[in-house]
């Protein structure tokens, strides 16, 4: 079987088109309060168990993949955001995008293996890291950015967002992450 430009193995059309809409069904219903329940996806979908289950037989399956995909949204937004703003505005919307992860973070983690959790936090931390890295120095670059502030800095600072239940983060969230690209800000030479 040939492989496809994601790297997956080529699939029929009708497959690709259930696997993509079982996804997006997912990504939705993983936002909401709740447990995700895989009759709830199908149902959203209009398709039958069976065929979620040839797609994700687990539904740490479909949790995994669907982490996957925030963290890869989440880093190609990085170099989109710096591209329509200044450094330390682009830095303020792809925290907004990270509350939205936080969110898929914290439901995939709490339902997910300790043996996959370590996989996809591995698939996370380089990449996150790097967009973060990317932010950063364009707003170092144009003395917005404080000097001394690093990705590894960031990403501690931000990991809190995944522990906060939905209420608290839709609370607080913005108003923290506000206060966070206020820090990062360079102050008066």
């Amino acid at each position: 079987m040939s492989a496809s430009a994601t790297g997956h193995p080529s699939r029929r059309a009708d497959a690709q088109l259930n696997r993509e809409r079982i996804l997006a069904a997912a990504r939705e219903l993983v936002r909401q309060p709740g447990e995700l329940k895989l009759n709830a996806v199908a149902k959203a979908c209009g398709i039958g168990q069976g065929t979620l289950y040839r797609h994700f037989p687990t539904r740490e399956d479909l949790l995994a993949e669907v982490y996957r995909q925030e963290v890869d949204e989440l880093v190609a937004a990085a170099p989109r955001l710096l591209a329509r703003h200044q450094p330390v505005d682009a830095l303020a919307a792809w925290f907004d995008r990270v509350a939205a992860y936080a969110r898929v973070k914290r439901e995939v983690f709490a339902a997910v293996e300790a043996a996959t959790w370590r996989g996809l936090a591995a698939h996370s931390l380089g990449p996150i890291g790097e967009s973060v890295e990317l932010l950063l120095a364009a707003g170092r670059a144009a003395g917005t950015i404080r000097p001394d502030a690093d990705a590894r800095d960031v990403i501690v600072l931000i990991s809190w967002l995944s522990r906060l239940d939905d209420a608290e983060l839709d609370a607080r969230g913005s108003r923290l992450l506000a206060i966070l690209v206020d820090g990062l800000r360079a102050g008066p030479a």
